[in-house]
C-alpha cells in the first residue's frame, strides 16, 4: 500500500492521507499538484507534501482523483518556509496554502446539474422554483450552481435541488478545470500559393476591383519590409485603418494565413540605459558598509534620511547578485510603490524584473509563479507587496525589504497572520541569503535588534546631493482659532506658503489621514448622529456621492435631508476628511488644479499609476491624500507639504501611536525639496510643544527610540515583551462575555505571564458581531513555542465546550 500526505486548501491544521497506486508512488513528488476528493462530493487542489507507506489509523484512506502536474510547482524550502509561518503566527496550513498559491494555480471543482432522460415528471408536483430549475434543464443539458443562483435568483437554492434530487429529477456531477489559459496571439502570413515573384502579380489580379482588401494587402508588405518579424492582425488593421472583417474576408479567399502564437501577459519593451550609476561618497560608504557587514551577519539595517538615495544602493547591490546568477527579492509596503519602483528598476535591468502583486489577474500571477520557479531570465530580479514572500525560489541571494517600519507589511485578515519582514528573514536563512532592510524611520523592534548586534546597522545621514532636509513650521491650531486667523482648517500661515510655493511653480503635497468629507453627522436640535446598522461606528459622509458609508462593512444611505431622530433639518458636520480639504483648495485657490488621492480615487488596477504620473508631468498643483502619500514616493518638483492635523494620530489609542506619528510624519515631510532647493513643511497641531513633534521637527529619531524605548519597558510591551492578541467574536453580547471570561481565567491560570482582558476593543461591534480581545504578554527570557502550544491546547479546549463553539477566535501573533 502507497500514501501520499497532502495540504489542502481549507482553513484546517493538519495534513490528511490519500492512497495511490504504485505507478502514481514513483511518479509523484513532494511539491506536486493531486486533484483528491473531500468530504460527500466535493474535489479539491491538494500540494503534496509527501510520500509514504503508512496507513492511517483513524480513518480509511481515499483514493486520489488524478495527478495535476509533471514536476513540482512548489520548492521544498517553500513548503518548510509555509510550515514555519502556520507554526509561528498559530494558523492552519492550509490557510498558508491558500494565501501562497495563486487561484489561478487552485482548481476549484464546480458543481454541475444534469437532469436525468426518460423521467416523466408530472408539473403540477413542482414548486414554482423546482419547476424553473426543471424548465432551465429543457433548454440547456446542464447547468452550473452559480446559474442557477441566478436564475432563482435566491441564495440558498441547495434545498430546492435537494428536493429534485429525492424526486429522482435530476443529478449532480462534480467537474474540475484548469482556470489558467495561455494568451494567444493572432498573426498573419501570405498564402504559400503568392509567395513566388510572379505570385504577387497574380494577387493584385485578384484583387483588382476589392480596394480596401488591396490596401490591407500592400500595408502588410511594407510592414513586412520594415520590421524582419511576424505580424499581428492587431497591428495590420491599426496601420491601414481597416476593421478585423477585411482579414477575414482575405483568410477567407485563402490570400492570408492565420496562426497563434503564444504571449506572456507581462512584457516589457521599453528603453534600457546603459549609464553606469555613479554613487556618491556618502553612498560609495554605506554600499560597502552593508558588504562588509554581510560577511559576519545575515541581516542589515540601512538607515538613511528620506532622499538620501537608498534605491541607488539597492540597485548597485542587485547588479553583484545577479552576476553571481541568483535570484532577488524586493519587497514593498504598497502596491502604489511598485509602480514607480518598477520603471526605475526596468530602466536598468531591462525584462530581468516580474512583478507580483494582488492587482494582477489570477492568469499573470500564475506566469509569474512558472517564471520564478523555472529560475528563467524573465524572474531574476521579483518585486512585489508582501504576498510576493511566497513564490517558489529557486536560488535566492538578496532580500530587500524597503520602508520596513511599513504596517502594511502585516497581513490582518485573512489567515496567515504574518508580517512580511519577519517572515523574509526566516526565508533568507532557508535559502541562506542575506536581507537588507531599509527605512528613514526603522520601526522601533528592528532598531534595538542593531543596538543588541543581532543586525548589522548603516547609516546615511545625509541627502543626495547633500541637499538639506526640509524646515518643519508648527503652526498652533489653538492660538489661531483664537485670533480667528483660520479660513475652514486652513491657517494664514499655510495659506501664504501654498501661495508662495504656486507662484514659484512648484507642487503642494496635503496629508490628512481621513478619507470621506466628513467622519460625523449631527443634528443640532436633538444631537443625533446617524450610526451604521451593523456597526459601532457613525457613519462618513461622502460628498461627491451624497452618502454616508460605514468604512468597517460597506453599508450606505443616502444622507438625510432631516434628523431621524426628531425631523429637524439642521445638520452639521463635524470633524473633516481628504473631500473636504480638497473642496476647500478650490475655493482658496480657483486657479489651481487640485487632486485627491485615497481609497476612493485609486480603485482599479491603474488607478494609483494615472493619479502619480498626472503629478510627476506636473498637471496638478496640489495633491491631497491619506497616507498612501507617505510612503516613499519620488517627486522631485514638491517644494511644501502640509499636515493638516498632526493630532489624531498622536492619540490613536495604541502603544506605537507615537512611533508612528513619527514615521508618518517623518515621511510625509520626506516627500518636499527632494531635488537641489530646501524644502517645507508646516504641521498645523493644537499642542506644539509635544514630545514628538518636536522630535519631527529636529529630525531628531535616536530622541524618539531612547524615549520610547524606556516608555516599553515599563508597561511591558515589544522590544522587551512579545503580544499574541486574541479576538473573541460571537452575535450574543451576553453568551460572548461569558465565554471571553472563561478563556481568560483559564488562560491566566496556566500561564505565569501577564494576562490582559477581556476588553471591548473602540469599536465592540463590526458587522453586527460583538468583539471582546484579550492580550497576553510573553517575556522575552520564556520559550516562545511552548507557550504557543499551551496557548493552542487552551483553545482547543475552549472549542470543545459545547456552548462557546459557535464564538470565532481569532489568533494575531505579533499584531502590531
Amino acid at each position: 500500500m502507497h500514501f501520499i500526505e497532502v495540504i489542502l486548501p481549507l482553513s484546517l491544521a493538519k495534513t490528511f492521507t490519500y492512497r495511490i497506486s504504485e505507478a502514481e508512488f514513483h511518479f509523484i513528488k513532494k511539491g506536486m499538484r493531486v486533484a483528491v476528493p473531500f468530504g460527500k462530493s466535493k474535489i479539491y487542489t491538494a500540494l503534496v507534501l509527501d510520500v509514504h507507506e503508512n496507513a492511517p489509523t483513524l480513518y480509511e484512506a481515499k483514493e486520489i482523483h488524478q495527478i495535476l502536474d509533471e514536476v513540482p510547482i512548489a520548492t521544498e524550502i517553500q513548503i518548510k518556509h509555509w510550515l514555519w509561518v502556520a507554526n509561528y503566527y498559530m494558523c492552519g496550513i492550509g490557510d498558508v496554502y491558500r494565501g501562497a498559491f495563486p487561484s489561478g494555480l487552485l482548481l476549484e471543482s464546480e458543481t454541475i446539474i444534469s437532469h436525468k432522460p426518460d423521467v416523466v415528471v408530472n408539473d403540477s408536483e413542482l414548486s414554482d422554483d423546482e419547476f424553473l430549475i426543471y424548465e432551465a434543464l429543457h433548454h440547456q443539458s446542464s447547468l452550473k450552481i452559480q446559474e442557477i443562483t441566478s436564475i432563482l435568483n435566491k441564495k440558498n437554492i441547495l434545498p430546492i435541488l435537494q428536493k429534485l434530487i429525492a424526486k429522482d429529477i435530476i443529478f449532480l456531477d462534480e467537474e474540475i478545470k484548469e482556470t489558467y489559459k495561455p494568451k494567444l496571439v493572432r498573426y498573419v502570413k501570405l498564402h504559400s500559393k503568392y509567395e513566388s515573384d510572379n505570385g504577387l502579380a497574380e494577387l493584385l489580379e485578384v484583387l483588382k476591383s476589392a480596394n480596401k482588401q488591396k490596401e490591407i494587402v500592400l500595408t502588410y508588405f511594407q510592414l513586412n519590409a520594415s520590421e524582419k518579424k511576424p505580424i499581428t492582425v492587431k497591428k495590420l488593421t491599426e496601420v491601414s485603418n481597416v476593421t478585423a472583417s477585411v482579414v477575414k474576408a482575405l483568410v477567407e479567399k485563402e490570400i492570408f494565413e492565420e496562426y497563434y502564437l503564444q504571449h506572456d501577459r507581462v512584457t516589457f519593451n521599453g528603453e534600457v540605459s546603459d549609464k553606469e550609476l555613479q554613487l556618491s561618497e556618502a553612498q560609495e560608504n554605506a554600499f560597502s558598509g552593508i558588504k562588509n557587514s554581510f560577511l559576519e551577519k545575515e541581516v542589515c539595517l540601512l538607515h538613511g534620511v528620506t532622499s538620501s538615495g537608498k534605491t541607488e544602493i539597492y540597485i548597485k547591490l542587485i547588479e553583484e547578485y545577479l552576476e553571481t546568477g541568483k535570484q532577488v527579492l524586493y519587497l514593498l509596503p504598497e502596491i502604489a510603490l511598485t509602480t514607480q519602483l518598477v520603471s526605475r528598476l526596468r530602466f536598468h535591468f531591462g525584462d530581468k524584473v516580474a512583478v507580483f502583486h494582488s492587482k494582477y489577474s489570477n492568469n499573470e500571477r500564475v506566469e509569474v509563479w512558472r517564471q520564478t520557479l523555472e529560475n528563467s531570465p524573465k524572474a531574476q530580479i521579483v518585486i512585489g507587496a508582501r504576498s510576493a514572500l511566497f513564490l517558489p525560489f529557486n536560488d535566492l541571494g538578496l532580500l530587500i525589504v524597503d520602508e520596513e517600519h511599513e504596517q502594511t507589511f502585516k497581513q490582518t485578515d485573512p489567515a496567515p497572520r504574518y508580517h512580511a519582514r519577519d517572515a523574509a528573514i526566516v526565508l533568507a536563512n532557508f535559502h541562506k541569503a542575506k536581507v537588507l532592510l531599509g527605512s528613514a524611520t526603522p520601526s522601533i523592534e528592528t532598531y534595538f535588534n542593531t543596538q543588541n548586534d543581532k543586525y548589522g546597522l548603516v547609516t546615511l545621514s545625509e541627502r543626495y546631493k547633500n541637499v538639506r532636509l526640509p524646515e518643519v513650521l508648527l503652526v498652533d491650531l489653538k492660538d489661531k482659532h483664537f485670533r480667528k486667523k483660520m479660513t475652514g482648517h486652513f491657517s494664514d500661515l499655510l495659506i501664504e506658503e501654498i501661495a508662495e510655493s504656486m507662484s514659484l511653480g512648484e507642487q503642494v503635497i496635503l496629508f490628512q489621514n481621513r478619507r470621506g468629507y466628513s467622519p460625523i453627522i449631527e443634528c443640532l436640535t436633538c444631537g443625533h448622529v446617524p450610526h451604521c446598522q451593523q456597526c459601532d461606528v457613525s457613519l462618513t459622509y461622502h460628498k461627491h456621492k451624497n452618502q454616508l458609508r460605514c468604512h468597517y462593512c460597506g453599508y450606505s444611505i443616502a444622507k438625510p435631508t432631516n434628523c431621524h431622530n426628531c425631523s429637524s433639518i439642521d445638520l452639521t458636520t463635524k470633524g473633516f476628511g481628504t473631500e473636504q480639504i480638497e473642496q476647500e483648495l478650490t475655493s482658496l485657490f480657483p486657479k489651481a488644479k487640485t487632486a485627491r488621492m485615497d481609497q476612493d480615487t485609486t480603485r482599479g488596477k491603474f488607478g494609483f499609476e494615472k493619479i502619480i504620473d498626472t503629478f510627476k508631468n506636473r498637471e496638478i498643483d496640489i495633491l491631497v491624500g491619506t497616507q498612501m502619500l507617505a510612503k516613499g514616493l519620488d517627486f522631485d518638483n514638491v517644494g511644501l507639504v502640509g499636515i493638516m492635523n498632526a493630532d489624531n494620530m498622536l492619540h490613536h489609542p495604541d502603544f506605537r501611536a507615537f512611533e508612528r506619528s513619527f514615521q508618518m510624519m517623518t515621511q510625509v515631510a520626506g516627500r518636499a525639496g527632494r531635488s537641489e532647493k530646501q524644502g517645507k513643511v508646516v504641521i498645523q497641531t493644537y499642542n506644539p510643544n509635544h514630545n514628538t513633534i518636536q522630535q519631527v521637527t529636529n529630525h531628531n529619531y535616536i530622541g524618539m527610540y531612547k524615549e520610547q524605548l524606556y516608555d516599553r519597558q515599563i508597561y511591558r510591551y515589544p522590544p522587551y515583551f512579545r503580544i499574541i492578541k486574541l479576538t473573541l467574536k460571537h452575535k450574543d453580547f451576553d453568551k460572548l462575555k461569558e465565554g471571553a471570561m472563561w478563556l481568560y481565567q483559564v488562560l491566566s491560570q496556566n500561564l505565569g505571564m501577564p494576562v490582559l482582558g477581556p476588553e471591548e476593543p473602540a469599536i465592540s461591534r463590526i458587522r453586527n458581531e460583538y468583539i471582546r480581545t484579550i492580550l497576553i504578554k510573553i517575556p522575552h527570557n520564556l520559550h516562545l513555542g511552548n507557550t504557543k502550544k499551551t496557548i493552542q491546547k487552551m483553545l482547543n479546549s475552549f472549542e470543545a465546550v459545547a456552548q462557546y463553539r459557535a464564538i470565532k477566535v481569532v489568533v494575531n501573533v505579533d499584531f502590531y
